[in-house]
């Protein structure tokens, strides 16, 4: 059962009529790649719901139809809440699009619930723990000659520190799994043995020891990984790209992307399509790999089994993942499409600061810097048609530091940061 406090999120709208338009989708988790498929299914008429738990940006955009608090992921209602959510409004058939990994990994263990109500995107439990969890993504990738870095899973903090790999080696969780500050990091580097064992013993404290593992570090910058971006539909593309990371932040250990732009590469595309075609896989899916100038070869780094931060680029470069992915889901067949080289998309609130440091460090002159930024097309936030979210990004970025810094931290009361409150397009905030 739901409890009472989150009854009155789930009631319908008083004015909102789910029936007798086009199936919908619900988006939940992520940020900005939450908001580039918000946009592309909205721009196309298509109501969009959001689910808004922890980054709010996607809630501010004016084709986001209702904004609803949820419990979260982890939450022991997380699968009930969705279940009821569609009981409730009328919404059995609609689209769920998870944007983080706890997010996707909800959807996918209880897959065969969740499917007998909504479409999905993310594939069972089964598939997409080969790609969730990095022992099980690597030891496949090695079975099909695919290149990958050295790990280890050491198991115990001695072990850790007898670890014979060349320094810097980086710490991190097999599956990314919550919100802790290993998980968000996405890795720790680490330079010696004894900052190997102390960190070690921290981040078995935040994620279990047997979830982390100990990899080597590829050397280069973000210009060295690619990413194979694509939706699959049993076993093969159906729309596809590759795209460069040319900037990211932090610079010499990326978060996140901040400049990406779409390539053509043949390595990485028969790579990706590899080990895909492997797990017979369906939906949508970005495959990172990084090349290793010291081999020659191009390593993989991540599968992500959900939406991720630039999947905007694709409706620049001629292929809406979201919108095919929904017309698949919804049982219609468009044609295989390919996006086209060289089309940018800029995180510009993060990009500026990487390009600050890079010139402050000597690796990149401001006019490179603005010759980098010739062509853009997508950016993360800023949309003409859909300002308010571009507006809001730096503010909500600023928020999310200080809350994690002060968690105590609450913003100024009116502003519209923290509160779950819909936007006014015709329908009532739902009950706090």
């Amino acid at each position: 059962m739901i409890p009472d406090a989150l009854a009155a999120a789930l009631s319908p709208a008083p004015r909102e009529a789910a029936g007798g338009e086009a199936p919908g989708a619900i988006v939940f988790g992520g940020a900005h790649g939450s908001l580039a498929v918000i946009r592309s299914l909205g721009r196309r008429g298509i109501p969009v719901w959001f689910l808004a738990h922890d980054h709010l940006i996607a809630k501010y955009s004016r084709y986001t139809r209702r904004a609803i608090p949820w419990p979260g992921p982890a939450s022991p209602e997380a699968t009930a809440f969705l279940l009821e959510l569609a009981e409730r409004n009328g919404l059995r058939g609609w689209t769920l699009f998870p944007g983080g990994d706890p997010e996707a990994r909800l959807v996918s263990e209880n897959h065969a619930a969740l499917s007998r109500v909504y479409r999905l995107v993310t594939p069972p439990w089964k598939v997409m723990r080969q790609a969730h969890d990095k022992r099980l993504m690597y030891r496949r990738a090695g079975r099909l000659g695919i290149g990958h870095p050295w790990l280890c899973d050491p198991g115990d903090r001695a072990r850790a520190r007898s670890l014979s790999g060349r320094f810097p080696l980086v710490i991190k969780p097999a599956m990314r799994n919550g919100g802790d500050p290993l998980s968000r990091a996405k890795a720790w580097r680490v330079d010696d043995r004894a900052e190997l064992a102390r960190r070690y013993k921290l981040a078995s404290a935040l994620v279990g020891r047997d979830n982390v593992i100990v990899q080597e570090l590829i050397p280069g910058s973000g210009t060295r990984q690619f990413s194979y971006a694509a939706v699959w539909r049993r076993g093969a593309p159906v729309a596809s790209l590759v795209a460069r990371r040319t900037r990211q932040y932090p610079v010499d250990f990326g978060f996140t992307s901040t400049l990406v732009e779409t390539v053509e590469d043949a390595a990485v595309e028969r790579a990706a399509c590899r080990f895909l075609k492997s797990l017979d896989y369906d939906g949508m899916v970005e495959v990172e790999f990084k090349y290793d100038a010291r081999d020659g070869r191009y390593k993989i780094l991540d599968v992500n089994t959900r939406t991720w931060t630039w999947i905007g680029l694709g409706a620049a470069a001629g292929v809406d993942f979201p919108w095919i992915m929904w017309r698949l889901a919804a049982g219609k067949s468009p044609p295989v499409t390919r996006g086209r080289t060289g089309v940018k998309w800029c995180h510009w609130s993060r990009d500026a600061v990487a390009a600050c440091q890079q010139i402050g460090a000597g690796a990149l002159s401001p006019i490179d810097y603005l010759r980098s930024l010739e062509g853009l097309m997508a950016f993360s936030a800023f949309a003409l048609d859909d300002p308010l979210p571009g507006v809001m990004d730096l503010p909500l970025l600023l928020w999310r530091l200080l809350r994690r810094k002060f968690p105590r931290t609450h913003a100024p009361e009116g502003s519209g940061i923290g509160t779950l409150a819909s936007r006014d397009e015709g329908f009532p905030a739902p009950a706090p």
